[in-house]
């Protein structure tokens, strides 16, 4: 992690015994509502003028394929995370599957640019954080939260965030202009790829993405078994397909 990240990971680090001691209100998961409507907006604008005119960029002179093979390297970079939080889950079998997919494509697969291990039936399965780990040992969601230039989070994923960074090849990068490049280069591959998701945003910008965020954590914590809070019908994974 460099220097600039260490203060940052500290002050994420205090937010953990808040996510642990909150009695999550069901009824209301967002009471800082003012808070996170400004920071929302100045993240939207960020957004308008500057990350999304750069990702309709990258798509518009990216040839797909190889737009399809940076994409394919980010999720097999994002493999190793998966299997440790899938072991500090208890989940050996799934730590055992994202290890499998990760050394086929990172040696068949040359380096990941090939996901291989779909047509050996090893599809990618749901990513996991620490954040989610931290759901399994028990630990109570927190409040809504959005994060400048981050965006949507909670309590509990935000106190996640400095293992994510510890859990991410990337951060072990030792040249400093190749690990920034590498960043920058995987936020406008993730941000290109919500270019067509965000074409179904409808009414409130803001209550459409939180929602969407909160009930894509509980689809990713409980793997897949989750109620929609607005109807009876169950959501199944095709509908969880991206990331806000």
């Amino acid at each position: 992690m460099t220097p600039i990240r260490k203060p940052i990971a500290l002050v994420l680090l205090t937010l953990l015994p808040s996510a642990v001691c909150y009695a999550q209100d069901e009824k209301n998961p967002d009471p800082w509502q003012g808070w996170n409507r400004a920071v929302f907006n100045f993240n939207d604008r960020v957004d308008r003028w500057f990350l999304k005119p750069l990702a309709k960029g990258y798509k518009a002179v990216t040839p797909d394929p190889i737009e399809v093979g940076v994409s394919n390297i980010f999720s097999n970079i994002g493999e190793v995370p998966n299997v440790i939080n899938g072991a500090l889950q208890g989940d050996l079998k799934g730590a055992g599957y994202d290890t499998g997919r990760f050394l086929v494509n990172s040696t068949l697969g040359l380096g990941g640019l090939l996901d291989v291990a779909k047509h050996m039936n090893l599809p990618a399965d749901t990513p996991e954080d620490f954040g989610q780990t931290l759901a399994t040992w028990g630990v109570g969601q927190g409040p809504y939260l959005v994060l400048p230039l981050l965006g949507p989070s909670t309590v509990r994923d935000t106190a996640g965030m400095p293992v994510n960074w510890y859990t991410d090849p990337t951060t072990y990068i030792s040249h400093e202009r190749t690990e920034i490049s590498v960043k920058a280069l995987s936020i406008l591959d993730a941000r290109a790829g919500l270019l067509e998701l965000e074409k179904n945003i409808t009414g409130d910008r803001y209550v459409f993405i939180r929602d969407v965020y909160l009930q894509r954590r509980a689809y990713l914590i409980n793997n897949g078994e989750v109620t929609d809070d607005f109807g009876d019908e169950d959501f199944s994974e095709e509908d969880f397909e991206g990331d806000f």
